[in-house]
């Protein structure tokens, strides 16, 4: 049994260790070093964490890192490198990189904003790394996460290995069932742009003892973004579209999950959106009391006041779902703002004047059912998808109709399509609107012929998912 004293005396140097880890090829992929020789014993474990900057620039770690940029693909920075560009400029730069990082003097890139739309004509602001600096942060946060996976509560899903938003939604129907069924619904104003630096990095600095990693996170952190053309500072903040960024909000946000544990509170977080279940609606809003001062106090968030509401949980609306009860078990909907967003973003596929060829848009309409679809499966949702896929078949035909604008053309169709002549001549020369007119092509163009073309049923998608559930 290793001693401290026995450590001393025979303490494990890193570039010995690394000489050894080819014979750790056989064991479980994606397992980090410092988990693999630990095992239970403080001491190795204390001496991995002080060396970690280490672990971060050994060549396997980064070469992961490389892989995983790539896969996730993504737009370049502010450099204009891009994902296909990365594998040149490492096998030409690998050695400088790892230098600069073991001395402390490398400098991230400023990041380029792009914003994205959210609902009600908003928007979400994201801050695109280079691809090297993407690297450098991947690599961080492949090391850091075993760290923080055994700190991190039971009750936290977001970014996190093996769990996701259903797995939130499970939880939540679980501690429904149970009786808790008022909720603190919290909404924290612009979440990833307003985390307090040094209160990030005095937590960081709880776990993370090697004072160059911690040097180098801050780097990031103050990189500062390219926007409207000019420089501007982060003096607060994580930009969102790092690989990093989802590990640094987490762990801040393990404080509030930490502090909502201590208090005995049921919560159910999925990154920012934090729902606290109680059995009363007294006790919810005495707990919205509460903690909000702890979160702006403490943590200096921000908590949106007019957003965080106190409700049955069967009037809020959680990652996009509803609640409601059902033979006296939770169950879940889809909440009407996903369904009307759904229903958008259905017309912008379908618009008649979008100019896409037939084929393009049957690819976005695939794409987009099978993800929308794959998202909302545990929803109770058969009814709707059999109203929606109506309603969409429809407008897929208007978009034909106005294709088949010339008299001539639809002559050439319909009777390509064997139908009878007097139906040609009736179809052919008809005068209607065009809405009015593709009612008329449910027997021309009907939903086992747009099957055939390629368009998606969403009724079949749900039952296909619901099949392999």
């Amino acid at each position: 049994m290793t001693t401290k004293d026995g450590f001393k005396d025979r303490q494990l140097h890193i570039e010995d260790y690394l000489c050894e880890i080819p014979a750790e090829r056989g064991r479980e992929a994606g397992v980090s070093v410092y988990q693999r020789i630990a095992d239970g014993d403080d001491i190795i474990t204390d001496f991995w964490t002080d060396n970690l900057l280490e672990l971060i620039i050994r060549k396997g770690n980064l070469n992961k890192a490389y892989l995983q940029v790539k896969r996730n693909k993504g737009a370049g920075g502010i450099d204009g490198m891009q994902v296909d560009e990365l594998l040149p400029y490492l096998r030409d730069h690998q050695s400088e990189l790892i230098q600069q990082l073991r001395e402390g003097k490398y400098r991230p890139n400023p990041v380029r904003r792009v914003e994205i739309p959210k609902e009600g004509g908003k928007t979400r602001k994201l801050g695109i790394p280079t691809v090297v600096d993407r690297v450098v942060q991947q690599a961080i946060a492949q090391e850091l996460t075993p760290l923080y996976e055994v700190q991190f509560s039971d009750n936290s899903f977001g970014f996190r290995p093996g769990r996701g938003a259903h797995d939130a939604l499970k939880r939540a129907q679980q501690l429904a069932d149970e009786g808790y069924v008022y909720c603190v619904s919290m909404d924290l104003a612009s979440y990833f742009d307003t985390v307090n630096h040094s209160k990030l990095i005095e937590v960081l600095g709880r776990t993370v003892k090697d004072g160059r990693v911690i040097s180098l996170i801050h780097k990031f952190l103050n990189a500062g973004v390219m926007e409207d053309g000019g420089f501007k500072c982060t003096e607060e903040g994580v930009p969102q579209g790092g690989p990093l960024s989802p590990l640094l909000g987490n762990v801040m946000l393990n404080e509030l999950d930490k502090e909502l544990e201590k208090r005995g509170h049921k919560f159910v977080r999925y990154a920012d959106d934090c729902m606290i279940l109680c059995r009363t609606k007294k006790s919810a809003q005495r707990t919205l009391d509460h903690i909000v001062p702890y979160i702006e106090g403490k943590l200096f968030l921000r908590v949106n006041l007019e957003k965080t509401t106190v409700a049955h949980i069967s009037k809020v609306k959680y990652l996009g779902y509803g609640f409601y009860r059902h033979k006296g078990k939770s169950r879940l909907r889809i909440h009407p703002k996903s369904v009307t967003k759904m229903q958008n973003r259905l017309r912008e596929l379908t618009a008649r004047g979008n100019r896409w060829s037939n084929p393009e848009r049957e690819e976005k309409l695939r794409e987009y059912v099978r993800g929308w679809v794959n998202y909302f499966r545990l929803a109770d949702m058969k009814e709707l998808m059999r109203r929606t896929d109506k309603w969409l078949r429809h407008r897929i035909r208007a978009v034909y109709w106005k294709q088949w604008r010339r008299v001539r053309t639809r002559y050439r169709i319909f009777r390509a399509l064997h139908l009878e002549e007097r139906q040609v001549h009736e179809l052919a020369n008809c005068r209607k609107g065009t809405w009015r007119a593709a009612e008329m092509l449910n027997t021309v163009l009907t939903k086992e012929r747009l099957a055939k073309l390629g368009y998606p049923s969403m009724l079949n998608q749900y039952l296909k998912v619901c099949g392999n559930l």
